[in-house]
């Protein structure tokens, strides 16, 4: 498969099996975008109006030449890889402990109903948080690193069950040559002293739930009260990230038919000084006001065109920052069965209820 496509001044071509991502010229995008549709004989016919023959046929074995050495329409053979992975099921490697179905906040956009899961408010035990790593360690094979998310609803409301579970887990490693990695979802409201030290230290990763600008956040991140909440959460991710000096975090936004000009919202949070940014669609039913559609679609494009040139243009400037979903590994990327598995949800990630359930 071949994905072409310009952006900046750059023609680029993507071939998805293989990974490679090619930069180049005008005649040669042109031949790629024939190549499975026509002859060479009627490629020639129709370029020669714009180009030399010559320019033509150097131009096309050159596209030869990347053919030969599988980095031009491949064809990666997945039928065999997944035949040689029948009948062994992969080993667990990360569970997400809804340790909250019940929430401080009151997101008109929340598609888990306020931290309920449209079921009963709960928070989950300490004994089950143990027992989820009891069965994280069972079925993780021969996995070193193993991945906990602590999510919820708003996890912060289950804080000591949090700690408590950290520790055993730690308690565990070396008896079974094992590594956690944790992670903490969390919109802000109750952080204090102890979140910032204990996040710093043993939180892997950190993502905290801002939308960007003030009325795009007070919009829907409301309190019980109907009260916006950016001003009481903005300042205490600045500081808990302004301390945090090992791991890695994430300002995760929510973007809406309300705020299709996310390239804002995006450019407020860098502006708050956070350098590591998430901005993802609203999930929710299409008769939602808020929801995406179609005739949105031309628009959210090109707000991400605009935001790789932004993101550019401030690199230079000494004041850049990371987009999640731009961030990509071009010399290490995803493994070949990962790409034809997914992220493993189902499969290698489960979700564990505060009853202690599992779920796909």
């Amino acid at each position: 498969m071949i994905h072409q496509y310009q952006l900046n001044g750059y023609k680029i071509v993507l071939d998805v099996d293989s990974g490679s991502v090619h930069v180049v010229d005008d005649l040669v995008y042109q031949i790629i975008a024939l190549y499975d549709e026509k002859s060479k004989e009627a490629i020639l016919e129709d370029l020669s109006a714009s180009w030399p023959k010559a320019e033509i046929l150097e131009a096309w074995e050159e596209v030869q030449d990347l053919i030969r050495e599988g980095s031009l329409f491949s064809r990666a053979d997945h039928e065999s890889l997944l035949a040689r992975e029948s009948g062994q099921p992969p080993p667990i490697k990360a569970l997400c402990l809804n340790v909250a179905h019940t929430c401080n906040l009151n997101c008109c956009y929340c598609f888990a109903a306020q931290g309920s899961y449209r079921g009963q408010e709960a928070l989950m035990s300490l004994e089950t948080g143990r027992a989820a790593i009891d069965f994280l360690l069972e079925h993780s094979g021969s996995r070193y690193n193993l991945e906990v998310d602590f999510f919820g609803g708003e996890p912060l409301l289950n804080w000591a069950m949090i700690k408590e579970t950290v520790a055993y887990a730690r308690s565990l490693e070396a008896k079974h040559k094992k590594h956690f990695r944790f992670t903490l979802t969390t919109n802000g409201l109750l952080i204090n002293e102890d979140v910032i030290d204990f996040t710093n230290r043993e939180m892997d990763n950190v993502v905290l739930s801002l939308d960007g600008r003030k009325t795009t956040h007070d919009r829907f991140r409301l309190t019980p009260g109907g009260q916006g909440s950016y001003d009481l959460v903005a300042p205490k991710f600045q500081e808990l990230v302004r301390r945090r000096t090992r791991g890695t975090y994430y300002v995760r936004g929510t973007y809406t038919h309300h705020n299709r000009d996310f390239l804002q919202d995006i450019l407020h949070l860098a502006d708050l000084g956070f350098d590591e940014i998430s901005m993802e669609p609203v999930v929710c039913p299409p008769h939602e006001p808020y929801a995406l559609t179609r005739d949105d679609m031309p628009y959210l494009k090109a707000q991400y065109e605009d935001l790789a040139r932004i993101m550019i243009e401030r690199r230079q400037q000494g004041r850049g920052f990371n987009f999640y979903h731009f961030t990509m590994d071009l010399d290490a990327g995803p493994c070949i069965y990962k790409r034809i598995r997914g992220c493993g949800s189902g499969t290698e990630y489960l979700a564990v209820t505060p009853t202690g359930d599992l779920y796909p």
